[in-house]
């Protein structure tokens, strides 16, 4: 039977442990970072990046969960990123095929099932921090063009500051949220379900498109550093003019001094 397997971006963090009190059905693993769900409908997905995918789950259970989780995000409905894909559980013996347009399993393979909604996952998060990272690039690229055609920052102090911290945070959640280069433990003695891990990566190109955002994440903090030199240097060169005022009206205020006395 094929049906559709779905992820969509729900918050910007989910509380796994709050999340774990629910009633969402048998639990088949979880840990600190995401939770995974076997039901009498399908399966489902939790991950502490706001994420969650599902197979075989109808839209009217999808949203009552949603309802429940609600009260345990951070940031609940920041954007409506989602993605999909056939999934095909059959009874051959195929312990996996990843097609250009759909994944076939074995209907008992259940860490096959879990791969594919953690890639799906992390197909929807990727789309979610390019965006981030292209709305940056442009801010960075709006201050860059001031800096061409006027010659100065258009931006500085506390508000350059904010924007470094934005920035570095959201580079700090890529890594933290997206394992792409890495083997999940479901892998590691099982060569088929590797396998399936490898391709899996290949259909949703997720390994390119990470270093695309890692790329742009390395080319906006070079600017970012840029910014801040020039922000450091026009602070040094205040104090500078600040030091030289003051020996001046010293130098003045002994020569008034003098010429008095």
């Amino acid at each position: 039977m094929e049906t559709i397997a779905h992820a969509m971006h729900v918050a910007q963090s989910l509380d796994i442990a709050q999340c774990a009190t629910l009633s969402l059905g048998q639990l088949l693993f979880g840990d600190r970072d995401e939770l995974f769900y076997r039901n009498q409908e399908g399966y489902l997905y939790l991950f502490k990046y706001g994420i969650i995918s599902y197979y075989k789950i109808p839209e009217t259970t999808i949203k009552q969960i949603k309802s429940q989780l609600k009260e345990f995000a951070t940031g609940w409905g920041v954007s409506d990123f989602e993605d999909s894909i056939p999934l095909k559980l059959t009874t051959n013996p195929v312990v996996k095929r990843v097609k250009t347009n759909e994944v076939e399993l074995k209907e008992d393979n259940q860490e096959g099932i879990r791969l594919t909604l953690m890639h799906l996952a992390q197909s929807v998060a990727l789309d979610y921090y390019a965006n981030l990272s292209e709305q940056i690039m442009k801010e960075t690229r709006m201050h860059t063009t001031n800096l061409e055609l006027h010659g100065k920052l258009d931006i500085g102090g506390k508000k350059l500051k904010r924007h470094i911290g934005h920035v570095l945070n959201i580079n700090n959640q890529i890594s933290e949220n997206l394992y792409i280069f890495d083997s999940h433990e479901v892998t590691w003695e099982d060569v088929s379900l590797d396998y399936l891990d490898q391709d899996l990566k290949r259909l949703f190109d997720l390994k390119e498109r990470y270093r695309t955002i890692k790329e742009q994440g390395a080319i906006i903090k070079e600017n970012l550093s840029l910014f801040k030199d020039i922000m450091d240097h026009k602070e040094s060169s205040r104090l500078e003019w600040i030091i030289i005022i003051l020996i001046l009206v010293e130098v003045l205020d002994l020569f008034i001094m003098r010429m008095i006395y």
